[in-house]
Parts: structure tokens; C-alpha cells; sequence
């Protein structure tokens, strides 16, 4: 099995359990930027955008009526739609309070159709929260168009129609550096009876606490920002 698909079964065998956090400082990140978001604005019909594994379904399920899901592919059993963000006819107009896409809008290449569905898939007053990279090696090629700064996220959704927009930084430089050392670390070690746990452990500490601890110290201002998330709204 290559390393490759090793992260995938990782990603598998994490799902949406807590644990999944501590896999690198990037992911960490969101749970500790993106999720409290998600969390405080996820009500009424709820979508997620490219949902992958589902893993923030567990969150948010209980506090919204309806949960759906949409990818480009079924990755997970039971995704709601499958299909392209830019277009998505099956997808009804108005219909969902909150939408959610997270590391996706970087592997299409026209972000400015994706944010123009998302907001016509937007009831009048909902919200949009997405997350995009601005550090990131080269991933899903070759379908990794982009990365962004804070000015392009906001560009990107405000032209579409979005109002209120705010966007936050994630991580720091030691974030970015540190998700290669976790991803590394782990899919050398996740399939070695014994090694597993010691190899989990040392990364949660010595790699992606600690190294989101000190960027969030030390890179305040987010020069050297790892990515955004940013939360928007749709005029009511």
C-alpha cells in the first residue's frame, strides 16, 4: 500500500471521531477556527459543500432539520448529491439556511461559479462559511488550481452577492511546515502494530499542538497565514 493510500485509509479510519483534530496542525486549525463557526451559524436546511469524509456531521446534525451533503464524487456512503460546485442544477434555488465548503474552492477552476451556486442554493439571510488555502503543497493533482489571500476570499464572495463578510486566518507557517511533518510521521507509522499509538501521540504533541500554539503567538497579524475562513452572508 503507497503512502497515498495510506492517508486515505487514515482519513477512513478517523471518520468523524475527535480524535481527527490531532491528525496535523492544519486540521487542528479548523477545529479550532472553522468549527466554532460552523457551530454558531449551522441552523434550518444545512449542506455541506464537498463533504468528503462528513467529519463535522456529528457537530452540527443535531442542531440543524436537514443534513445534506454534496461531492464530487461518493467518498462517503449516503452523500445527498454528487456532481460539480460550479454547477448544480439538482441542487433547488433558496432552499438551505447554511451552507459549508471547506478546502474546495482551491480545486475548482472557476471559484467565481461556485460562490454564484452557493449563493443561489442560499435562502435570502443565510450564511456561507468556507475555508480556503493560502500555504499548501501541491494535492489532488492535477485538479489544485489555487490558493488565496484574505483580499481574494473576500473579492471572490463579495462579487457574488455576499454581504458581512469576515474572514479569519488559520495557522501560521510552523502550521504548514507541520502538517507535512504529521502526514509523514503518520503514514509511516499507521500500519505497524505497536508504532501506531507512539507515533500518534508524538505527533499530537510535538508536532500539531505545538505548532499551531506558537503561530497563533507569534504570527498574530497572519503574514505567513497558513489559510482563511471566511463567513458570509446572502442579503435577506
Amino acid at each position: 500500500m503507497g503512502l497515498k493510500q495510506v492517508r486515505a485509509q487514515i482519513d477512513k479510519d478517523l471518520g468523524n471521531s475527535a480524535d481527527r483534530q490531532f491528525f496535523s496542525p492544519a486540521v487542528y486549525s479548523q477545529y479550532q477556527v472553522t468549527l466554532p463557526l460552523i457551530r454558531a451559524n449551522a441552523r434550518g436546511r444545512f449542506i455541506d459543500l464537498g463533504c468528503g469524509e462528513m467529519p463535522y456531521r456529528p457537530y452540527v446534525e443535531p442542531q440543524t432539520d436537514e443534513y445534506h451533503t454534496f461531492d464530487i464524487e461518493e467518498r462517503t456512503a449516503g452523500v445527498t448529491y454528487v456532481g460539480d460546485i460550479q454547477s448544480m442544477p439538482q441542487v433547488p434555488s433558496a432552499y438551505y439556511d447554511t451552507a459549508v465548503s471547506l478546502e474546495v474552492f482551491e480545486h475548482v477552476p472557476d471559484p467565481r461559479a461556485a460562490a454564484a451556486e452557493v449563493f443561489r442554493v442560499l435562502q435570502p439571510g443565510g450564511t456561507f462559511i468556507m475555508s480556503v488555502p493560502h500555504m499548501s503543497r501541491l494535492h489532488e493533482e492535477p485538479y489544485d488550481f489555487f490558493r488565496y489571500t484574505k483580499y481574494g476570499v473576500r473579492r471572490i464572495l463579495e462579487d457574488a452577492g455576499f454581504t458581512d463578510v469576515e474572514v479569519t486566518k488559520r495557522g501560521g507557517l510552523l502550521s504548514f511546515v507541520g502538517h507535512q511533518v504529521s502526514t509523514a510521521i503518520l503514514t509511516l507509522t499507521w500500519r505497524i502494530p505497536g508504532v501506531r499509538r507512539l507515533g500518534w501521540t508524538l505527533n499530537k504533541w510535538l508536532v500539531t499542538r505545538l505548532a499551531y500554539s506558537v503561530d497563533s503567538r507569534l504570527d498574530r497579524g497572519g503574514l505567513f497565514a497558513m489559510g482563511y475562513t471566511a463567513i458570509a452572508k446572502k442579503p435577506a
